[in-house]
């Protein structure tokens, strides 16, 4: 009897399943674990209960969250980090530590040293790790109790989700980028849209898309209220994947290659959920409120509220309803963050701050998500791009994405306005008080030289 068509959902959670929990419930091996430095609690338990590191060799871990990304003294004291080392000594796993060229945002650095590879499970303590699902992968984020458990038993219990499709067709306009492809969808859908299901993004639209922004696209699913966002891998990602570090090799590459081929949904394969969006009419987007579903085009009138919440979403931001968002004045921007810190989004961030200058009473940081965009930005001058426009450059780190960098210093003051390319706006998120836009790399230079929230177009037409 023939096989019934199924989804890539099932294809790859079903390859995962140690044992069926019943109510709903299944266990499934992880194939890789990543950490951050926030992930200490977890071997704590695991020292309380006197129990080891099941697989170090499938372990990984980097320090991210609170490292200063402008070097400071006092660094090397930083408590997180230092348990961090601590515990890569005793239980054997692989640290990328601070200051090695391999280092980084741990979404970031593990699509380069290709630790997430098509048909993988993925699992880190941070709710952004189904950035990696855009390799074809099962990745998700985990929570400290979660997190012992895979630590000592490289599995997961999960409740499966039902499976829905977003097909994407057209062409994305000039000016228009991934960051603003997801916004919109969150925008459409709502930032539970996605709640209840795994999502699989597919059409010539995601087809057309780089690696890296593939990766900006499924680091955002979460935002959707999806716990896995991917897209099946083409030879966009086996491009990408060749020759990295823990890619396979030679005559097994050949192997891989062949198998990963098979990773995408049968015709006929039957979703719980389909949704479809033409793309070729999407605008520059901004974030209006304290959701990532708060969001308009770039042109578009800031919204009348639609219930108490819009309210106090307004008048925490500081907007008035009907007022144009365009032209908004600004005090804060930051490019970087594991949704935008890649070195296609520096490269775009630079073609627009080259020969320009950071507006007047404006401060603007970009921090490279890991030590290897740092290094290949900095080859390709746009380091210098970015000084001399009045640019703060910083070490790899999530920075101010929560608010979290040297501890909870490097934060947005309270009032204050600030336009992002990271993944969250919510209440708080910056700093206590701070007000966050979400755009793209470019659209933030574009606020950062106009010292105002614009549209990166008209710089772009203006620059010829």
């Amino acid at each position: 009897m023939a096989q019934q068509p199924r989804t890539l959902f099932d294809k790859l959670w079903q390859r995962h399943v140690v044992a069926d929990l019943g109510d709903g419930f299944q266990l499934l091996f992880v194939d890789r674990h990543l950490m951050n430095d926030m992930a200490g609690r977890g071997f704590l338990t695991l020292n309380e209960r006197g129990l080891p590191l099941a697989h170090p060799e499938l372990t990984f871990a980097t320090a991210d969250h609170t490292p200063a990304t402008l070097p400071r003294a006092g660094d090397a004291e930083n408590p997180y980090v230092s348990n961090l080392r601590h515990n890569a000594q005793r239980f054997g796993f692989r640290l990328f530590d601070l200051g090695a060229p391999d280092a980084g945002i741990i979404h970031v650095l593990a699509a380069e040293q290709a630790l997430a590879l098509p048909g993988l499970t993925v699992a880190c303590g941070d709710s952004h790790t189904c950035t990696l699902g855009a390799f074809g992968a099962l990745a998700w984020g985990i929570g400290q109790s979660e997190l012992v458990h895979v630590l000592a038993t490289q599995t997961s219990i999960q409740r499966k989700p039902q499976a829905m499709r977003i097909t994407l067709s057209g062409r994305l306009a000039d000016g228009v980028t991934a960051k603003d492809l997801i916004l919109y969808l969150i925008g459409r859908l709502g930032v539970s849209g996605g709640s209840g299901h795994a999502v699989e993004f597919a059409g010539p639209a995601i087809r057309a898309l780089p690696m890296e922004a593939r990766l900006t696209l499924c680091n955002m699913a979460v935002e959707l209220g999806a716990r896995f966002g991917f897209i099946a891998p083409d030879q966009v990602t086996f491009d990408y994947l060749r020759g990295r570090p823990y890619a396979p090799a030679e005559a097994a590459w050949d192997q891989a290659e062949d198998s990963w081929r098979g990773l995408v949904s049968d015709d006929g394969a039957v979703f719980d959920a389909e949704r479809e969006f033409e793309v070729s009419a999407i605008e520059p987007q901004v974030t209006w409120g304290t959701n990532p579903g708060q969001v308009i085009g770039i042109n578009q009138p800031i919204p009348l509220p639609d219930g108490e919440a819009d309210q106090r979403a307004l008048d925490y931001i500081g907007l008035e309803a009907g007022a144009p968002i365009k032209g908004t004045p600004v005090d804060w921007v930051f490019i970087g963050s594991c949704t935008n810190s890649r070195l296609s989004d520096l490269r775009a961030a630079a073609a627009i701050a080259r020969g320009r200058r950071v507006a007047s009473g404006v401060t603007a940081w970009v921090v490279p998500g890991s030590q290897a965009v740092k290094r290949a930005a900095e080859a390709e001058g746009l380091d210098r791009i970015f000084v001399e426009a009045g640019f703060v450059w910083g070490e790899p780190g999530c920075s101010m994405c929560a608010g979290s960098g040297d501890q909870m210093r490097e934060i947005v003051p309270p009032q204050q306005r600030s336009v992002s390319t990271t993944n969250r706006n919510f209440v708080g998120r910056q700093g206590p008080a701070a007000r966050t836009h979400l755009v793209s790399p470019a659209m933030a230079v574009a606020a950062a030289v106009c010292g105002r929230i614009a549209d990166v177009r008209e710089l772009e037409a203006a620059h010829g």
